[in-house]
C-alpha cells in the first residue's frame, strides 16, 4: 500500500486537505490583530500630520537641488508623490517586514503553530496562506499612504498638474495613472523584503527577531549602495533601485531602472521562499 493510500485510508471522514485554513479565514485572522489596526492607523494618519507640518512652516524651503518634497505643496498629486518619496527607502519597509516577519514566528512564540498543523493543515499550504495573507496586507499598507496622500492634499492643495523636479510637469489625468504604477512598482520592489522576513519567521519563534532582522538588512543595503567604491556591485542590492519608480513620473517613461529593480527582487523573493518552504517542511515544530 503506498503512503499516500495509508495516509487517505487513516484520515477522517470529510477530511480535504485542499479546504484547510481558508484565506477568508486567515485573512480575518490578521486583519482583527493589534499590530494590523496600528499599522493602518499611522500610515492613515502621517498624511495629516505631514500636512500640519507644511502648514505650520510653510512652503518648504528651496535647496541646492529641487526634490519632491519642495514641490509638495503645489498639488494634491504633488503631496502623494511627496509622501511615497518619503516612505520609500524605510518607512513602508517596516510594514512589509511586520506582516511576513510576524504571520508565522507568531504562531510558534503563541504555542499555536504545532496545534495549527495538527488540525492537521498541510505544511506548504500553511506558508503558502499566510504568505498570500501578510503580501496583500503588505500591499494595502503600500496603496495606504499615497492614496490617502491624494485625497488629504487635494482637499488643502486643489487638484492639479504634477511638478516635477526637473521642472517639467505632467497633467493630472496622465499623473495619476503613473503615480499608481510607482505604486505598484515600489509595492513589488519591498517584496524582497517580505520574502526575507518570512524565511526568517519559519526560522525562529521570535517575531521580534523575524521583523528586525529584514529591517536591518534593508537598512545594511542601504547604506552599502551609498559607498561609491563599490561602483557597479551596488547594482546587485535591492536597494540601488528603490527609487526607480521615479521613472515613471518622468514626460518621456522610462522602463530600464524599473525593470532591473523588479528582476532582482523578484529573483530574490524566489530564492528566499524555496529556502522558506524547504527549510519549514523538515523542522521539527514544538511549539
Amino acid at each position: 500500500m503506498s503512503a499516500v493510500s495509508a495516509v487517505a485510508d487513516t484520515a477522517a471522514p470529510g477530511y480535504r486537505p485542499g479546504r484547510t485554513l481558508p484565506l477568508r479565514v486567515e485573512a480575518m485572522r490578521q486583519l482583527r490583530r493589534r499590530r494590523t489596526l496600528v499599522v493602518g492607523g499611522v500610515l492613515a494618519v502621517l498624511p495629516l500630520i505631514v500636512l500640519a507640518a507644511f502648514q505650520i512652516g510653510g512652503t518648504p524651503g528651496r535647496e541646492n537641488r529641487t526634490t519632491f518634497i519642495e514641490l509638495a505643496t503645489a498639488s494634491g498629486v504633488n503631496f502623494a508623490t511627496t509622501l511615497l518619496f518619503m516612505g520609500t527607502g524605510f518607512l513602508l519597509v517596516i510594514p512589509v517586514a511586520l506582516f511576513c516577519g510576524d504571520t508565522v514566528a507568531s504562531e510558534a512564540s503563541w504555542s499555536s503553530l504545532r496545534y495549527l498543523l495538527a488540525a492537521p493543515v498541510p505544511r506548504a499550504r500553511l506558508l503558502a496562506r499566510k504568505f498570500t495573507v501578510a503580501i496583500g496586507f503588505s500591499a494595502a499598507a503600500v496603496v495606504l499612504l499615497p492614496a490617502v496622500g491624494l485625497v488629504v492634499g487635494t482637499a488643502a492643495y486643489g487638484w492639479g498638474d504634477l511638478k516635477l523636479p526637473t521642472g517639467a510637469t505632467l497633467s493630472a489625468t496622465e499623473a495619476v495613472p503613473r503615480l499608481a504604477l510607482a505604486v505598484l512598482y515600489v509595492f513589488l520592489a519591498e517584496i524582497v523584503v517580505g520574502a526575507l522576513a518570512f524565511w526568517l519567521s519559519t526560522a525562529t519563534d521570535a517575531p521580534l527577531g523575524a521583523v528586525g532582522g529584514a529591517v536591518f538588512a534593508s537598512i545594511i543595503t542601504g547604506v552599502l549602495d551609498a559607498v561609491t567604491a563599490l561602483g557597479s556591485l551596488r547594482e546587485w542590492f535591492p536597494a540601488h533601485w528603490q527609487y526607480a519608480w521615479a521613472d515613471a513620473l518622468q514626460p518621456q517613461l522610462e522602463w530600464g531602472g524599473m525593470v532591473q529593480g523588479l528582476v532582482l527582487s523578484l529573483s530574490y523573493s524566489v530564492v528566499l521562499l524555496a529556502l522558506a518552504f524547504r527549510g519549514f517542511a523538515t523542522k521539527d515544530v514544538v511549539s
